[in-house]
């Protein structure tokens, strides 16, 4: 398992003129380096202290501040773009304002499973839900981990585009929004080809022992080049990129029949549109994706979440939140027979991935995100289907409102993610 986001160290100082550090940089100041302020920003913090320059002025900065009691004060206060030097004078004025909040700095872990195109609304709903619920955004997430759809959103969340039109687009009604997400994931493959790939990567290795990895490699009559292009509109030059907070893309090897890690040291770099695209690749559905000369197939042939790759973080963390759309703990009425096969698959990973993190974390709380009957029942038995998408979503939101509700779920999101005033 690969480490993440290892901690870079400060080299001279932090505010000396031309410091503009990227958002998730994370410092050990010194105690002479301590900010007069520490305004929070969304994704990140801004540091506004004498910078020593020419003009003898302040600069912000934008960091990730760790302090010993795990708090940082914030001014409330509209602040200065992040990552951009500002006047003196504007400086001035933020050290004015005298109202300042306690805000809990809890690290957290996001896990983003895989569930076909319901799933990727099941994220979306789940998210926004979090957000209007605690204020907590989700972009601020320590540690990232994307599984097939999961991947999609975790790079919509890295690049700031979690919002409704990111994933529909400026589609005006439902049969507006299925088609032009068609028209986004399903491009057709000039020809299917790979079926020597498949018998030796999939069918043969899979007969000792039929699972998921039976189908691995199978050839297929889309492509996932709508989705590549999707990721390089939507994310721009990240998109060729990696996310500088810690991300995990999973993606499944065809040669050693294991999952691969993008974003950590056990796995080859590639670009973070690259990785979605192998991570989504959904077997008989979408051709495996070529890099480097190796094959990749969708990370849910391994795992639909991959829960446990959270513990390559450098540090332990608070809170774990994990959102698994192709784990439900109970079935709906009129299930096909594969449905329940592959939930049971689903939790089962789910369970030993989470009793390795608590193995090695007794102290990090965990709150799971499961879709109830009422989801189940739009967004199966095709989790593939584009006319499900915004019912899926419209249906999440109702549940969350109960789910979110629950004083055992709710006491734990509040203490983590719900700032309180001093």
């Amino acid at each position: 398992m690969g480490e993440l986001g290892a901690r870079r160290p400060v080299t001279g100082g932090v505010g000396v003129t031309g410091d503009v550090w990227p958002l998730g940089h994370q410092f050990e100041l010194r105690p002479e380096e301590q900010p007069r302020r520490l305004v929070l920003g969304k994704g990140g913090a801004t540091v506004c202290r004498r910078s020593g320059g020419q003009d003898g002025g302040d600069v912000c900065v934008v960091v990730w501040m760790e302090q010993a009691d795990g708090h940082g004060a914030s001014v409330q206060a509209d602040p200065a773009p992040l990552g951009r030097r500002v006047s003196p004078a504007r400086c001035e004025k933020l050290k004015r304002i005298e109202a300042l909040f306690l805000v809990a700095m809890a690290t957290v872990g996001l896990v983003l499973g895989g569930g076909g195109i319901t799933g990727a609304s099941y994220h979306l709903g789940t998210l926004l839900a979090l957000e209007m619920a605690t204020g907590w955004h989700p972009s601020r997430a320590d540690v990232v981990v994307g599984t097939s759809c999961g991947a999609f959103t975790a790079a919509m969340l890295r690049g700031d585009q979690l919002s409704i039109d990111a994933f529909l687009d400026e589609a005006n009604s439902r049969d507006d929004v299925a088609r032009r997400l068609r028209s986004r994931i399903y491009h057709r493959s000039v020809r299917p080809t790979g079926m020597v790939r498949w018998v030796r990567r999939g069918i043969l290795p899979g007969l000792s022992r039929p699972d998921l990895r039976l189908v691995a490699g199978s050839p297929a009559i889309y492509s996932t080049e709508g989705i590549v292009e999707w990721v390089e509109e939507r994310l721009g030059p990240l998109a060729n990129g990696w996310p500088s907070q810690p991300t995990v893309i999973c993606a499944f090897d065809l040669a050693s029949r294991r999952r691969t890690p993008f974003g950590t040291d056990a796995a080859p770099w590639v670009s973070l549109k690259h990785a979605v695209a192998a991570s989504t690749a959904v077997p008989m559905v979408f051709e495996p994706v070529e890099i480097d000369g190796r094959w990749y197939a969708d990370g849910g042939i391994a795992s639909g979440t991959s829960a446990d790759l959270v513990l390559g973080s450098p540090h332990q963390l608070d809170l774990v939140i994990v959102v698994a759309p192709m784990a439900a703990s109970e079935s709906r009425e009129g299930a096909r027979f594969y449905e329940d096969a592959f939930d049971r698959a689903g939790r089962a990973a789910l369970t030993q991935e989470l009793d390795r993190v608590r193995t090695e974390w007794p102290d990090t709380d965990i709150v799971v995100f499961r879709p109830d009957e009422r989801v189940l029942a739009v967004t199966r038995p095709n989790p593939l289907s584009t006319k499900a998408a915004v019912p899926a979503f419209l249906r999440t939101l109702r549940s969350l409102r109960d789910e979110l509700g629950a004083p055992a779920t709710w006491e734990v999101l509040r203490r983590h993610l719900v700032a309180s005033k001093v």
